[in-house]
């Protein structure tokens, strides 16, 4: 049992749990499934679906915090794909054609990974801060993305590509299986292969791993190229879903969520060890607190702050300190006596006694 309670995974998946249990009681139907045209239908299901992009990201976000480095440009790389997949389509003599939306995913994803090399070799081979390169296309990729779109919203009406976000396979949503072939690819690769290890101990400590001749300067590059191809992937989705290619509102504060995603799932910002698992966790964590935030009725203009105290509240959970001193307190009342004497482990007659002295 206090094997399970240490556990990394334990306070995300309770935390988790707790906000299924409290959308359960205020509504029951949060839990309903139903079929409908041999499609699943619900809350549950609508979570699956609406965290793929959020997912897709975090993976990538996960990598890149692991080698003690940070990515501010994913929004900024979903808002650049979907401007360059809709525009592709756009101008395509027939928007409908499955080659041509193949097509213009496959120009968007590699148009993504060009940006995340790019980031890639401003921190592994320049040298810079991080945040400071990857704050370049932060600030820099929306405006690419209006050159890209002419400075409007572009639209499609197209069947393929929109089957990406809103569409089933089998039964469940076709956005879902995408998440799901993410989190199984980078699973099995950081996970069943030496990178996930040399991954780690570049972010311990790069010097050392490269004196040890790991090659540190290719797995840092690496991982932002993998973050630059989910984040463009993730701008797909996003535009399959609004049917739309709008700069300004792709990936809006993302790389916030997907950074909250990566720490509520146990992975530290210091770099070295990381959670795929927790990172998936704490997706799943922050897409039923958005239903919750929405089922509840809070004003848009006060969600972000609803949902900040509720953050609060789960990271504190999480902290080791935290913990700790509710461990300490308990202690503590058990420890002390109902009429406030002395703990009753202690023998009253044996406790040393005062003397008075004379004046």
């Amino acid at each position: 049992m206090t094997r399970i309670w240490k556990h990394r995974l334990f306070w995300p998946i309770a935390s988790l749990l707790g906000l299924i249990v409290i959308n359960s009681v205020a509504r029951p139907q949060f839990l309903s499934i139903t079929m409908r045209d041999g499609e699943l239908y619900g809350a549950l299901i609508n979570i699956l679906r609406n965290s793929a992009p959020l997912m897709l990201v975090a993976l990538g976000m996960t990598i890149v915090i692991a080698t003690r480095g940070i990515d501010l440009s994913v929004g900024a790389v979903m808002a650049v794909s979907g401007a360059v997949a809709l525009t592709v389509i756009d101008n395509a003599a027939d928007p409908d054609n499955l080659g041509t939306v193949l097509g213009a995913v496959g120009l968007a994803v590699l148009v993504s990974l060009a940006l995340g090399a790019w980031n890639g070799f401003l921190v592994a081979v320049l040298g810079i801060q991080p945040i400071i390169a990857t704050l370049v296309l932060m600030l820099a990729g929306r405006g690419v993305a209006l050159l890209i779109t002419g400075g409007f919203i572009t639209t499609v009406n197209s069947a393929p590509f929109s089957y990406i976000a809103s569409g089933y396979l089998t039964v469940l949503p076709f956005a879902f299986f995408i998440s799901v072939a993410a989190i199984t690819l980078i699973a099995l690769v950081e996970r069943r292969t030496a990178l996930g290890v040399l991954t780690e101990a570049v972010g311990i400590n790069p010097e050392a791993s490269r004196l040890a001749g790991v090659r540190a300067r290719g797995i840092i590059w690496g991982a932002y190229i993998v973050s630059g191809v989910l984040a463009g992937v993730a701008g797909v989705i996003y535009a399959s879903n609004i049917r739309a290619a709008d700069a300004n509102a792709a990936g809006l504060f993302i790389e916030l969520y997907a950074i909250l995603a990566v720490v509520l799932g146990g992975t530290s910002l210091m770099g070295g060890k990381f959670s795929i698992a927790g990172t998936v966790v704490g997706v799943l964590i922050i897409q039923t607190l958005e239903s919750t935030i929405l089922f509840l009725g809070v004003p848009s203009a006060q969600s972000p702050v609803f949902f900040a105290i509720v953050v609060v509240i789960v990271v504190m959970l999480q902290s080791s300190r935290v913990r700790r001193g509710f461990a300490r307190l308990a202690r503590l009342r058990q420890r002390r006596a109902p009429d406030g004497g002395p703990p009753p482990d202690v023998d009253p007659d044996l406790e040393p006694k005062r003397t008075e002295v004379a004046a």
